[in-house]
């Protein structure tokens, strides 16, 4: 337990470490070196080796002035993942140089992640030498969604970004020999359905990259994501065969002393480490693979650790070996199941029976689910509601036929009839499989409950589990405690706007705009953010499925503006679109034409612009233009407009606005002097994307609003911001990415954008090539 600790407290330090925290641990460690306190003093290197190794992956992260530049990169290519339109790959980095004179070094660069649109077939073990235009890692920051910018530090990625063309792509070697990509190109010669191949990859060779997203958002549905990753499961299975065909052939050759041979054991940890070597040794894998050797230690009684000692030898081992998987929801799913594993069966006797290992395993399975849904719903924030009832028949299904079966092929691969009967039966059981997981999610399908729900339904859930799995607890106990946890579930509920309250969130979708207005029973939107060259519209990611909006306003029919419209007409219901007139639309809009008004709950929404007749304005000075009131604070969302419209529908304002959205993202040619000054806003907000290469917010706008006292933020740098207007108080403003030295600032925690986004003295970008986050 202490070195499993020590290793934590090292991950943690190594995330949010400080100089104060450094020279601490550096003080007790020579503390423990002066007073020869060997024990503390092995637990203190243990912290700074896992802080250490932490630290490099965040140090070495792709400087700020080398984001949209050139660098020139020899590299291995470690995993590829192709997608319709593009290929993603893996980079293990070898050398990195910038190809400009004057900028950062990049040489501590040691893992990346690349779009490729149009380029060369890439295989994974491949060397190259290629030019790519990278960027820091970045993502989008809105509440209650996935943390891309997390989930690439989690995986050691130090930078994102896509191939260029010029200069070409040069191979410097070939792909070694690998077994595992042997295996899956043997694979690929067989004739398998689509389906039957790509789950064969990936429950047998680890090849999870072969799932299509189909196939992802069925075992999502049905909570079975964990059979189709190679995990304890598959590593358990092999070593568990290798063990009984030792001890069989240790019984024929010593029928004596057969109960007392190692070597039986040494073969199944053997076994194991093989198939997780094929399988690529990837986190999942060589997590289980840890997991698995202390097990067999354990089973094999000789000199070895209890049950608990073994469990937190393993974490220890696993977070030595993989410092970043602290931060992996994986490692903490496997580890809890298997502890629940533990409370559960220990001190009870073996069950005896076909009778007794199913009851034993519906109890198992009973005991775990809520533990585990709630561990999913902290991870992922969703609930599948079939996985209880589909794991019954999944797990045995997939553990005791289909991974046999997809093994037996592999080892009767030099006798290719029976290497195919054996995949033709898991072709069959996988069909099955897929038939039984479509029908229960067609009944009980994926739940995402809202984001401050998650962590009281989740306590309430792992509550549940504890009680009925911890032993000697009377079942009377058990059942009032279920009880009283059931009913506290029926009180939680949505929080909802005051009449005469409006709450806004202006999402962080990259270079585009997506603004809610939200009051007590109206819920609007302006604008559906961008669609990206690869297909991807960051509003998928914002909300369930299902949601309902009474108006979507769309200032006009730009992608930045107007691309998320597919995905939010396929996946959500709209009663109405309001649209500048004549736009081209896939949808059917009303016009939106100044003077239009309607009242929501004490709330005035009012249209300042375009006029009726549009003819001879360009795209972005038709766009619609938003007034809300909210008792005596207004919010203006004024679209794309240019500055002469911005003067032209001044004359309908009097006084100032609380909050202005800033017209074209911050860009020059909008946000004029005298919008400036006529409205005086007491804080703006720019929907612009990080790194972009338009630059927003311009400089000089930057100083305009400044030269005002207008309290500046920006989706680039907070993320998605939240404010609500129509209370007593001045607005204020909650970021989804906090700065750590903006509270205390001046001016009520304003932040000053005085920077333009390309740095003084370096190259400008000057390619339009499609980006993806």
């Amino acid at each position: 337990m202490p070195l499993a600790l020590a290793a934590l407290a090292g991950a943690s330090l190594g995330a949010f470490a400080t100089t104060a925290a450094l020279q601490g641990l550096g003080a007790i460690g020579l503390w423990c070196l002066a007073w020869r306190r060997w024990r503390e003093g092995l637990l203190m290197a243990v912290v700074m080796l896992v802080a250490v190794r932490v630290l490099m992956v965040t140090g070495g992260e792709l400087a700020p002035g080398l984001s949209r530049q050139d660098v020139r990169l020899e590299a291995r290519v470690m995993e590829v993942s192709r997608q319709v339109g593009m290929t993603r790959l893996e980079l293990a980095v070898e050398d990195c140089r910038p190809l400009a004179a004057g900028l950062p070094a990049c040489d501590r660069l040691s893992r990346v992640r690349l779009s490729v649109y149009q380029g060369p077939d890439m295989r994974a073990g491949e060397r190259w030498r290629l030019t790519a235009r990278l960027r820091p890692p970045s993502g989008f920051a809105n509440p209650g969604t996935f943390d891309y910018r997390g989930w690439l530090w989690r995986e050691g990625i130090q930078a994102t970004g896509y191939l260029r063309q010029s200069p070409a792509p040069h191979r410097l070697a070939e792909a070694g020999i690998s077994v595992h990509r042997l295996a899956l190109a043997h694979l690929d010669e067989h004739e398998l359905a689509p389906r039957p191949m790509r789950w064969l990859a990936a429950l047998t060779l680890g090849a999870d990259q072969r799932l299509e997203t189909q196939d992802w958002e069925l075992l999502n549905a049905s909570g079975t994501t964990h059979l189709v990753v190679i995990s304890g499961l598959h590593i358990g299975l092999v070593a568990a065969f290798a063990l009984g065909v030792s001890r069989l052939l240790a019984r024929c050759l010593v029928p004596g002393g057969w109960r007392m041979a190692i070597w039986p054991w040494w073969c199944a940890g053997l076994a194991a480490t093989g198939y997780a070597l094929l399988a690529g040794l990837e986190a999942p894998a060589l997590r289980a693979l840890i997991m698995t050797l202390v097990g067999l230690w354990v089973a094999s009684g000789r000199h070895a650790p209890g049950t608990w000692q073994a469990w937190w030898l393993a974490l220890a081992l696993v977070l030595l070996l993989d410092p970043l998987s602290a931060w992996r929801p994986g490692l903490w799913l496997s580890f809890i199941a298997v502890a629940l594993l533990i409370l559960i069966w220990q001190g009870r006797a073996r069950p005896k029976g076909v009778r007794g290992w199913c009851l034993a395993l519906v109890r198992t399975q009973c005991l775990l689910a809520p533990v585990m849904a709630a561990a999913v719903l902290l991870a992922f924030g969703r609930l599948a509601p079939a996985a209880p009832l589909i794991n019954l028949v999944a797990v045995p299904l997939v553990s005791s036929l289909m991974v046999p079966l997809g093994l037996l092929g592999w080892l009767l691969a030099w006798i290719p009839p029976l290497s195919a009967a054996c995949w033709s039966l898991f072709a069959n059981l996988t069909h099955l499989l897929a038939v039984v997981l479509e029908r229960a999610v067609a009944v009980l399908p994926l739940w995402e409950p809202v984001s401050a729900h998650r962590l009281p339904l989740a306590i309430g859930l792992g509550l549940v589990g504890v009680l009925w799995a911890l032993p000697g607890l009377d079942r009377r106990w058990r059942m009032l405690g279920t009880l009283l946890l059931a009913l506290g579930g029926i009180w939680l509920s949505v929080a909802a706007p005051a009449r005469g309250t409006l709450w806004v969130r202006v999402y962080d979708v990259g270079q585009g705009q997506l603004v809610e207005l939200r009051t007590a029973r109206y819920r609007a939107l302006v604008d559906t953010g961008p669609r990206f060259g690869s297909g991807f519209m960051p509003l998928e990611t914002l909300w369930a499925p299902g949601q309902a909006f009474d108006d979507v306003i769309v200032s006009h029919g730009d992608q930045d503006h107007a691309g998320g419209l597919a995905a939010l007409s396929a996946e959500h219901d709209v009663e109405r679109y309001l649209a500048p007139p004549g736009e081209a639309l896939p949808v059917a809009a009303s016009s939106c034409r100044a003077g239009r008004v309607w009242r929501r709950d004490g709330v005035e929404f009012r249209f300042l612009w375009p006029p009726p007749r549009v003819e001879g304005l360009s795209a972005n000075d038709r766009s619609c233009v938003l007034l809300v009131t909210a008792g005596a604070h207004r919010l203006l969302i004024p679209g794309d407009v240019g500055r002469r419209v911005e003067r032209s529908f001044l004359s309908m304002l009097s006084g100032s606005v609380e909050v202005l959205v800033a017209g074209h993202h911050g860009s020059r040619t909008s946000s004029g002097p005298s919008l400036v000054d006529r409205l005086s806003p007491g804080a703006v907000i720019f929907s612009a994307a990080r790194d972009s290469r338009f630059g927003h917010p311009a400089a000089e706008v930057v100083r305009r609003f400044r030269r005002a006292g207008t309290c500046l933020w920006s989706t680039a740098q907070d993320g998605a911001l939240t404010l609500t207007l129509g209370g007593r108080d001045d607005p204020r403003i909650a970021a989804a990415r906090p700065l750590s030295w903006r509270p205390g600032g001046v001016g009520q925690d304003c932040l000053a954008l005085e920077s333009p986004a390309i740095m003084p003295g370096l190259p400008v970008p000057s390619s339009t090539e499609a980006e993806t986050p």
